[in-house]
């Protein structure tokens, strides 16, 4: 096929007809050499900055300013409720009920939490079960609970890995493990997606598979909230976490996400780290001593929430509750299948795509290994830094993948060919 077949007009009327074009626009675009917008595929990495975002902080600021104390109760958006004018928007955006979700600390801090109260190692069943190249905050996490209960992660640690000569992990695999060694697990904790590849795993099948064999399962959706839609609750997940500051926008290192499904929502024997924003609200100030879980996720809350740091998501949800999961999934795999399309026709013998060829199986996210510098890393970097000095921000992976990701609110189809020509100019 003639690698010119499709234009950069091509590309244009498929923004033209695009329904969700005009969120491009609500976002802070950073300005390339020229002026014009950089070409960013790194909200993988970190979300651009919704234009109300910064409205909603200088808010809180002015209100502080006039308020003082008396904004907890007084300002625009009461400081005392503040992380309840989130929750609607979160339960549907990962498919929850209200009552299942709360926004609090960092993902790696309530994914901690969570393994307080659900890795509970007793008997034959001590085992956690991770996937080899997990991100290494979440592995030395779950290390880290090993240890913790007096284990040794060198025996208790199941690490599943893909297929040598593979990059991504086989449905069928890992579900294998799963029925295999069930007897022994007490935890299965995967991601969503996964950071390095992109390959999407099937959390209803894996929840289903380890609920089956008696082990709990929960998530690490850093790279999965706001970037494929989600039935949490209907899945039957027992908890999760993500950050707020990928696909989410919420700014860098903003307010995490947390779930905990209705079936533990009223589980006070379950032990826990406890704080006092976890307390029965309409006994918290009274000061006692005993500690009181309020139902459902927000009795996992430790600290009171931060406002400032709270504003910027409240920015973003609003935004994705307007464009809604399922038009935003659409049109991610539109911009995913056409840059696919693209390096395979004009660079296919010098690179190869690590993600998943079936869309299914992808988020926003294309990882690319360059092939004619196979043996040269730096030559391989080379490439990388070229296409940042072009104004293309993605992002570089060791040892040597370029992660690139057109995010459905604010890029385009455009983005996408110019990306491609780019990357064959540096080439």
């Amino acid at each position: 096929m003639d690698k010119q077949s499709f234009t950069v007009a091509d590309a244009r009327k498929l923004d033209i007809d695009d329904p969700l074009a005009a969120f491009r626009d609500r976002f802070h675009l950073p300005p390339g050499k020229d002026g014009n917008p950089q070409i960013y595929f790194c909200g993988h990495s970190l979300g651009l900055q919704p234009k109300t975002t910064a409205q909603l902080v200088a808010e809180e600021l002015a209100d502080w300013q006039r308020l003082g104390v008396e904004g907890h109760f007084r300002s625009r958006h009461p400081w005392m409720p503040y992380h309840r004018f989130l929750t609607e928007h979160t339960a549907e955006l990962v498919g929850a009920l209200p009552t299942e979700v709360v926004n609090m600390n960092s993902l790696t801090v309530n994914l901690h939490l969570m393994m307080v109260s659900f890795y509970r190692p007793r008997g034959e069943r001590r085992k956690l079960l991770i996937e080899k190249g997990a991100f290494p905050s979440d592995r030395y996490a779950a290390e880290s609970q090993l240890l913790f209960h007096g284990l040794d992660p060198a025996t208790e640690l199941i690490e599943i890995a893909p297929r040598d000569g593979e990059y991504t992990l086989r449905d069928e695999d890992l579900l294998r493990v799963i029925d295999e060694q069930g007897a022994e697990i007490a935890l299965v904790m995967l991601p969503g997606v996964q950071y390095y590849t992109g390959q999407v795993f099937d959390m209803a099948a894996i929840t289903e598979a380890a609920h089956k064999k008696g082990c709990l399962a929960g998530f690490d959706l850093a790279h999965t909230a706001g970037n494929i839609p989600l039935q949490l609750h209907d899945w039957g997940v027992d908890f999760a976490a993500w950050c707020s500051y990928k696909y989410l926008n919420g700014g860098p290192g903003s307010v995490a996400g947390c779930f905990v499904h209705e079936r533990h929502a009223s589980d006070r024997e379950l032990p826990r780290f406890a704080g006092w924003w976890g307390h029965d609200q309409d006994s918290r100030f009274e000061m006692g001593p005993e500690f009181k879980a309020m139902p459902g996720a927000e009795g996992w809350q430790l600290s009171n929430p931060p406002i400032l740091a709270l504003a910027p998501v409240l920015a973003s949800l609003e935004i994705f509750h307007e464009a809604g999961m399922a038009r935003l999934r659409e049109k991610s795999l539109s911009l995913t299948a056409l840059m696919a399309k693209l390096l395979h026709e004009r660079l296919g013998d010098r690179l190869e795509i690590l993600t998943p060829d079936n869309p299914q199986q992808r988020g926003c996210q294309l990882s690319i290994r360059l092939t004619a510098q196979r043996d040269d890393r730096e030559s391989r970097r080379e490439v990388f830094d070229a296409l940042a000095a072009n104004d293309v921000i993605c992002d570089w992976r060791e040892p040597d993948v370029i992660r690139a990701a057109p995010v459905p609110l604010y890029n385009s189809h455009e983005d996408v060919w110019r990306f491609v020509e780019r990357l064959e100019e540096c080439l």
